[in-house]
């Protein structure tokens, strides 16, 4: 009987062991850690009782995956739930730009944008399943909805700073930029743009929702299903040797593929992967707050995330900074309050708030002040709310994760190339060149997210190898 080895048991490790034990394939996933998931774990992490989100917090991806809703996870438990506000870009002033669901909600609240907001988003959210089938594999491959595709790639390669122009208030200009700034970049460059309209297309398709009970939900139902189809999991099992068995995959970075198998590797697979560029790292903080986060802009106080910047132009200076390997004063911070859409989280009155800044590769510093101040910007007495917190520095992330090298938790650098040859230029960017090795991680098409999209693909690959 054929065998196979799942290095790690982050969603897209988990996702290729489902598609190899659904096959008929004995699959073993070997875990690290002493729990399962990568960057989808939780954890009572400030006060007893308290569930944070330890990575990975909001979903549009998820929900989106074609896979995840082949499986129907929801057989194993995962409850997806939903905030009344998906997200809000707060502007000095109490002003916001605000993403709802509803597209036509959406721009009336935009007022004079509103117009051109709509007529950006819906075209893609009427091809939304299409155009997520499109992008939710390698760039290299035969479309089934070419023109569709066409087109939004036509806008996706540019940077997010030029598509942004055709809105004139603070607040759509900003609510773009940050859907655009996950890329974790400059927004003045290259396929900036594409993460901006993918965002706001999950956001008005699909929504962006949290997993009933922490993000952990969706690791232990892709386990579940994983055991009923006869697969194991092992964890605390560190893979130092590559392991022996038909099919082996990786759900690590390039630099865990050349620390295991390099010296199996032909040239051509591992000279790119010994120049994989790591990208930007973040700086976590989990807060334990009383009452929630006292935002000026109402809309805030109901939305599940909160991209915390100020205006386009502030956010892009921030990034810049970030990129250059400078601390910027004032961060972009991804703010999450899941708590919203699932209220078992809390502990009575008390809620859990889920912040990260973006900073430099391996930055050492301590960031927890500049991430408190920019949230203090905008919702004045949220300090005094602080009855607990948790920080996570880079060093520890990477601790946490190894795939978080020096806190970049993208799988490597979003910069043009990385996002169209990921990991290299490939028309199987799976393989690793040799027969039964693959990798399946965020660093192969199609990047980070939870959506095991990217072990689906390389199971896939290794099972029409055989």
């Amino acid at each position: 009987m054929t065998s196979a080895v799942v290095v790690g048991s982050g969603p897209n490790g988990l996702a290729a062991a489902v598609v190899l034990a659904r096959a008929g394939i004995t699959v073993t996933v070997l875990e690290a850690a002493d729990e399962i998931g990568g960057g989808t774990r939780s954890a009572q992490l400030t006060i007893p009782g308290m569930i944070h989100d330890v990575c990975s917090a909001t979903h549009p991806t998820g929900v989106a995956s074609p896979f995840f809703r082949f499986l129907d996870l929801g057989r194993h438990g995962l409850e997806w739930l939903w905030p009344e506000v998906d997200a809000v870009h707060p502007i000095d002033g109490g002003r916001a730009g605000v993403m709802f669901r509803d597209l036509d909600r959406t721009a009336e609240l935009l007022g004079k944008d509103g117009k051109k907001w709509r007529s950006l988003y819906a075209p893609l959210v009427k091809h939304s399943d299409a155009l997520i089938d499109e992008l939710f594999q390698p760039i290299i491959h035969v479309p089934k909805h070419p023109i569709t595709l066409a087109k939004f790639g036509s806008r996706a390669l540019a940077p997010a700073t030029w598509i942004a122009r055709r809105w004139e208030t603070d607040e759509a200009r900003g609510l773009f930029a940050g859907m655009a700034a996950h890329a974790i970049y400059p927004l003045n460059r290259p396929t900036t743009g594409g993460l901006g309209l993918m965002f706001g297309m999950t956001g008005h398709a699909y929504g962006w929702p949290v997993a009933k009970g922490g993000s952990s939900a969706i690791a232990h139902a892709l386990a579940a299903e994983i055991v009923e189809h006869g697969g194991t999991i092992e964890t605390g099992h560190e893979v130092t040797e590559l392991p022996e068995a038909d099919i082996v995959l990786f759900d690590t970075t390039p630099a865990g593929v050349l620390k295991i198998a390099g010296d199996r590797l032909p040239g051509r697979v591992r000279r790119p992967f010994t120049k994989w560029r790591r990208g930007p790292g973040v700086f976590k903080v989990d807060f334990a707050v009383d009452g929630g986060v006292p935002w000026t802009n109402e809309w805030a106080r109901k939305a599940g995330t909160v991209h915390v910047a100020g205006t386009i132009e502030q956010l892009n200076a921030a990034e810049k900074e970030v990129h250059a390997g400078r601390m910027p004063e004032h961060p972009f911070v991804l703010l999450c309050q899941q708590y919203l859409a699932d209220p078992g989280r809390s502990v009575g009155d008390v809620h859990p708030v889920w912040a990260y800044a973006h900073v430099p590769q391996g930055y050492t510093g301590d960031a927890t002040e500049a991430l408190i101040a920019q949230i203090e910007r905008f919702a004045p007495g949220f300090r005094e709310r602080i009855v607990a917190k948790a920080v996570t520095t880079p060093a520890q992330l990477e601790a946490h994760n190894a795939n978080y090298l020096g806190g970049d938790i993208a799988g490597g650098a979003n910069d043009a190339w990385q996002v169209v040859m990921r990991p290299r230029a490939s028309t199987n960017p799976y393989s690793l060149g040799v027969k039964g090795l693959y990798l399946c991680s965020a660093s192969t098409p199609p990047g980070a997210g939870v959506h095991g999209m990217g072990g689906f693909r390389a199971a896939t690959a290794a099972m029409a190898d055989l």
